[in-house]
């Protein structure tokens, strides 16, 4: 179990454990108090339960695998919010309803034409089999408020395929935050944010997780101050 100051996180069914990246991801979401937000590929539900705790009015996780999903339910019914966050198990792609989202989430598959692993549920979570970068965008276009964000966590070496399939949709890149692990290494990660908006101001920033083995920096300390157990008040 991972526990955080507000809920906390059972992951034994669920490929892809809590990280530190995922945590900074959720807690630097777009998200403003009333919110609707799509978390796609919800897997352990912490990006539902961080949305909410960021004040989103109703959060639906999707989820492909049956065994995370069972598990994204078990978190979110444990959690003070069970009302507010509906999982639901299904194809993004088959996926229909009558409603559209402020902002879409997204922690996809990050690795093409990698070798495999032997397990198969990892595969599914840690590859683009199942949910291409394409498919990905397309999805999160389809059920996006017009004025609605997308903020998608992805490895910097597929930038070029995201905005591809963005201008396509003429969807906008309008921020991003690389995410250095190590102080005086160098970003593999960052948060994207697209926007219908063509006029918004394109912002780049970057954000230095540790300084030391284990060891927060002031500024990834300042966005997981809420969540994270040793940062909590006595």
């Amino acid at each position: 179990m991972f526990k955080l100051q507000q809920f906390a996180i059972e992951q034994n069914k669920c490929a892809m454990k809590v990280c530190t990246d995922a945590l900074i991801f959720g807690a630097m979401a777009p998200i403003q108090s009333g919110d609707s937000v799509l978390d796609i590929g919800a897997g352990t539900g912490i990006l539902s339960l961080m949305a909410k705790q960021q004040g989103a009015a109703q959060v639906t996780a999707i989820e492909l695998n049956r065994d995370a999903a069972s598990q994204a339910q078990d978190n979110v019914s444990k959690s003070s919010w069970a009302k507010d966050i509906e999982v639901i198990c299904c194809d993004i792609c088959n996926y229909k309803t009558d409603e559209f989202f402020d902002v879409v989430i997204a922690n996809p598959p990050f690795f093409e034409d990698h070798l495999k692993n032997p397990c198969e549920q990892r595969n599914t979570a840690r590859h683009t089999d199942t949910l291409s970068y394409h498919a990905l965008m397309t999805s999160a276009d389809r059920l996006l408020n017009v004025a609605g964000t997308i903020y998608l966590l992805l490895p910097l070496h597929a930038k070029e395929k995201i905005l591809e399939s963005a201008a396509q949709l003429s969807l906008h890149l309008v921020k991003q935050i690389d995410y250095i692990t190590m102080e005086g290494g160098k970003a593999k990660l960052a948060a994207f944010e697209f926007s219908r908006d063509c006029e918004h101001e394109f912002l780049h920033e970057s954000i230095t997780i540790y300084r030391g083995h284990q060891q927060y920096t002031q500024q990834s300390s300042a966005v997981l101050k809420h969540y994270l157990l040793r940062f909590a008040k006595d």
